[in-house]
This record gives C-alpha cells, structure tokens and sequence, in this order.
C-alpha cells in the first residue's frame, strides 16, 4: 500500500485552495507530466538544460528493464564473496544509497554497504580500516564523472597496495552518465562493471536509477517492491488526478504558498525507523528551490519543541510509519496542530513505501520550484563554491600554500576567525551591549544576538562525523535554539556543499552561519596529485567561507585545534554560556 497524507493548513486553507483551483482551470498536472519546461523557464537559455533534467518522471518504469541486470551483478558479486562495499559518492550520488543502508540495513548474505562522502583524512582512514582483511567491491558513482571527492577517494583506494585485501581493477564498478570521464576510465582500466544511468536525469532526482537501485540491491532491498510502489504513487498523481485530489501537488503547493507568505522552514519529523529518509529530502528541497533569493529550507533532526517557541516562519512535515512506536511523537505533533502551526502528516504502511516517497518528494519540489519562480534542476551557487575550490587548489600548486586567516580570538586550543567587516559588527555589538570582554564566549553571544526572527543559523562543520561530533553539535544546536527558538540545521563538509550549499548562497539572505574546521593529525595523501585530502578539505571549507562572504552572509569560523572531539566539547560549553 502507498502511502497517504494528511494536511493541517490552519488559515492558509483558503488561499492554498485557491492556488488549487487556478492550477486546475491552467491544466498544471497535464502541462507538468507533459514536461511543459515553461512551467521552470529561466532565460533564453532554459529550456533545453531543464528538458534534459526531467527523466525522472519515468525513470522507474525504465528501470524494470534494468532489473535482471542488476540482480545479476548482484548475485555474480554475492557468489565471489565479497563482504562489502565502499560507496564513493556525493549528494545525489550518495544520499540515497545511505537511505537504504539506515533504513533497510544489510539482508543476510548481502553485502554492508559504507558510504564515503568526505574528504576529512580521519574520515578517510576510518573506511579503510573498517574494510582492511574484508573482500571490498569499490563503487564509483558520480553523473558527470568528475566530481573531486569522488575521483580523489577513487585515486586513493585504487592504489591501496597497502591493504590486505589489495584492490585490483575487477573490484571497482562505476555508476555515471554515458560518455564521463569515469566511462572511459572504467572501460580503460578493466572495472569489473560500468552501470550507464540515463543522462536525462539530475544527481539529486535520482534515487530511482541506476544511482539509487544498484547500491540498494547489493545490501538486499527488493528493488521491485520499491519501484511498485514508486508506480503507484505515480498513478495517483498523475496528469488525470485531479489537483485537488493529488497529494504531491498538494504538498508542492503548500510549500510553496508557505514560503511565499514567510513561512520558508520546513522542520520533518520521522519515525525513527526511517529518518534517514531526511538528508535526501533535505538535500532534494534545498538545492532545487533556493535561489534568486527564495527557497525553502528543510529543517533535519531537530528535537520537537513547545508550540510557543516556533516562529511564523515556521511549518512540520511529520512521517509517520504505522509499525513504528508513534504514540510519543502523535501526542506532539496533535498539540502542535492544536496551537495553530500548519502540518502535513505523510503516513507509510511499511519501509518500502519509501519507494513511492522519493517519487511524492521530487513531483513536490519540481511543483514548488514552479510557482517559486525558480529552475527546479540547477544548481548554480553549487558550482560556485567549486570553481572556488578549484582556484584555490591551483593557487596551492603554484605556491603551496593555502590562503592564511589571522585568528581573531585564541582560547584552549581553539582559534576564532572572521573578516574585518564581521569583527567590526562584533566589537560594536558588544559596545552597545555594554559587553566589556572580548572574549570567545561574549563575541558568540554577539554573533547570536545578529538573529531576527525570520532567520535560521546555519552549522557548517568540516569535520570527522563520529557519534561523539553528533552528540556535541547537536548540544550547541540545542543551546541555541533553546536560546532563540530560531531554525538551526547542521550540515557536515563537503556533502552539505552538494545540498544546503545552494539554498545558503542562493536562497534568502537570511542565515547566520557557524564554519568549523580543525587540524587533521593524519596526512593521507591522494595518490597523483600535488596536494592531500586535508588540503582538498581546507580548500573546500575556504571557497565556500568565500562564497558566503561575497554574497553578505555573517561567517564565523571555529578551528579545533589537537584533540579535535575534546574541543568541540569545550566550545559547546560555549555556547551553552553564550545563550544561558
């Protein structure tokens, strides 16, 4: 069974209503399953880069064909007693394989499935010593064949003749677009597979091709039952359904009528069993809708707090599945209803519903895109802080250096750093503050006390995640929302540049965002190339600190110093005095 939502839409049901009744009388479903490109026209230059993004739309019923292919790999790779594999991935590439992972774990006899979307060393090292004695197939999945982290992660284990299971050619397999750069290395160095995706189809709509299924078949999940239900969902939204009647569209526009009327933060809510299932929303919404100044932001993992702490900026969006333990989150989630707040609550019967969700979530954020006025399938801050990377590597080759920062504050271990112009704004709020320190924990409470109740703060961390870094930042993210009741999302680098990193250039200039980087301990080199993957890290956190500054966004930038784990513990201790 698919699943079925629900919508609390307080005082905004008679305007969302209307905009159901306009896009009925304009024939919106029809246009929009006809693959109308005027409905996200941008330019004179649009419509043939959105033509070329809209295979997902019937990816799923292409992909039935492709099944037999991949259950035969799976099965040929089974019997060759391979144990795991290494996902070499980002965003699009990467989210939803890790979706299926979280969600449906490792069948048995299947493999265990480790995705790898950072370039933090320790990060690095961690999945090799993880795999090192085990029989390990090497997945390199990426559209345009280029992407850096995934090369460099490629370049890496290619050459790992150190572990003691070597890795040949005949354990790597490639998942990209025909005529990449991987194709062709794939087809020149032996691969053992190269898995074609159609390329009409963008990185982040893609968990229902090859880029999603090949990865959730290797750890057993039944591919058919995902794509039925994907299929059912379809035929309950399709051009024949009425709006009205048409939960995608629904929930496309009401997220985007709430967004237009203020109400830009998305906060989703799961049943536990299935809150993976957020980043690839997370990463869907926000790299589809902000731009041009608009967007939504789609809040994860936050902790549900009381009806009075949430803004009028605010809106839920609860999944609920039926076998899960819900009576604690229903009980929530009917008094946020009571006090007012819009909530639409998505009820699935079982796991594999998740199948018909990615397809509801990708028909809604092309729908909200539309009437957003924003091109639902670039990404073009994203590419921003790329070519940031990118100049700052080739500055590096010539010179071998990276650009170096001035600390503005030393404490334990821990340097503080932002511009001049941000200094200045600190300084004087704490003049007018009568804050006499000009210490770490009274410039934090300045930078905090930036926040207006239309903004969210942004946590940027370039660090190893281990469950201890979860645990403290989401300390300091509690800290600060119990402080200011205000949006905060965490988001770790590099992947969040592959997701939020649109929406926090691209979209409203209305984030407040906190950078954390620290020392890596262990240098792990990226066999042929001239700088490390602790480099490529700095890079990375460098050109989006650039990016965020040359649009007017308020940066700071916590560095941690040594014991990495042992000083973010500290600055938590931070923040929880900054904001008490």
């Amino acid at each position: 069974m698919v699943s079925d939502s629900t919508f609390h839409l307080q005082e905004y049901e008679l305007r969302i209503n209307r905009t159901l009744a306009s896009l009925e009388k304009q024939g919106f479903s029809q246009r929009f399953w006809a693959r109308d490109v005027s409905l996200w026209r941008q330019g004179p230059n649009g419509d043939s880069v959105i033509r070329e993004r809209l295979g997902w739309l019937d990816v799923f019923t292409k992909m039935r064909d492709q099944l037999p292919e991949i259950t035969g790999f799976v099965d040929d790779v089974r019997q060759s007693g391979y144990q795991c594999a290494i996902l070499m991935g980002m965003g699009g590439s990467s989210l939803s394989p890790e979706v299926s992972q979280l969600t449906f774990g490792t069948s048995e006899g299947f493999l265990e499935l480790i995705v790898l979307d950072s370039t933090v060393p320790s990060a690095v090292l961690d999945v090799e010593r993880r795999i090192d004695g085990r029989k390990t197939l090497f997945i390199v999945s990426t559209k345009s064949g280029g992407t850096v982290e995934t090369i460099s992660a490629y370049q890496y284990f290619s050459q790992a003749s150190h572990l003691k299971q070597q890795p040949t050619a005949n354990d790597f397999v490639a998942i990209t677009d025909p005529g990449t750069s991987l194709h062709q290395l794939a087809q020149e160095q032996g691969f053992k597979k190269v898995f074609l995706n159609p390329p009409d189809i963008g990185g982040r709509y893609s968990a229902l091709s090859l880029f999603g299924l090949v990865p959730a078949g290797l750890i057993g999940v039944d591919l058919q039952a995902l794509l039925d239900r994907a299929s059912q969902m379809a035929m309950r939204c399709g051009p024949d359904v009425q709006v009205t009647s048409n939960s995608a569209i629904l929930l496309g526009v009401v997220m985007a009528e709430l967004a237009l009327l203020g109400r830009d933060k998305m906060t989703m809510v799961f049943s536990p069993e299935i809150g993976a299932f957020g980043s690839w929303v997370e990463q869907l919404v926000a790299e589809s809708t902000g731009k041009n100044g608009r967007g939504i932001l789609p809040v994860d993992s936050e902790p549900i707090m009381d009806a009075d702490r949430y803004g009028d900026d605010r809106w839920l969006v609860y999944t609920r599945l039926a076998s899960s333990a819900n009576t604690d989150l229903d009980t929530e989630i009917l008094r946020l209803v009571d006090a007012g707040i819009p909530v639409v609550q998505i009820d699935i019967t079982d796991k594999y519903d998740i199948g018909a969700e990615y397809l509801r979530w990708e028909i809604a954020t092309a729908v909200a895109s539309a009437l957003l006025g924003v091109n639902a399938f670039d990404q073009p801050n994203v590419q921003e802080s790329k070519d940031n990377t990118d100049n700052l590597l080739k500055s590096f080759l010539k010179s071998g250096t990276l650009p170096h920062e001035t600390p503005v504050l030393l404490g334990e271990g821990i340097q503080i750093y932002c511009d001049s112009k941000m200094k200045s704004e600190l300084d004087s709020i704490r003049m007018t503050s009568k804050i006499a320190e000009d210490n770490v924990v009274a410039n934090l409470k300045a930078f905090l006390s930036m926040h207006q109740p239309s903004n969210y703060i942004a946590i940027m961390a370039f660090l190893h995640r281990t469950a201890t870094t979860d645990k403290l930042l989401q300390t300091i993210r509690q800290s600060i929302v119990n402080s200011l009741g205000a949006s905060v999302t965490i988001g770790y680098g590099p992947r969040f540049l592959h997701s939020t990193g649109q929406i926090h250039k691209g979209g409203p200039n209305s984030g407040l965002f906190i950078q954390f980087t620290s020392d890596d301990l262990e240098q792990v080199e990226i066999p042929g190339q001239a700088y490390s993957f602790s480099v490529l890290k700095q890079a990375q956190a460098i050109g989006d600190a650039t990016a965020l500054r040359r649009t007017g966004r308020p940066l700071i930038r916590i560095h941690l110093q040594s014991d990495f784990e042992a000083a973010l513990k500290k600055v938590a201790g931070w923040f929880e005095a900054a904001t008490s």
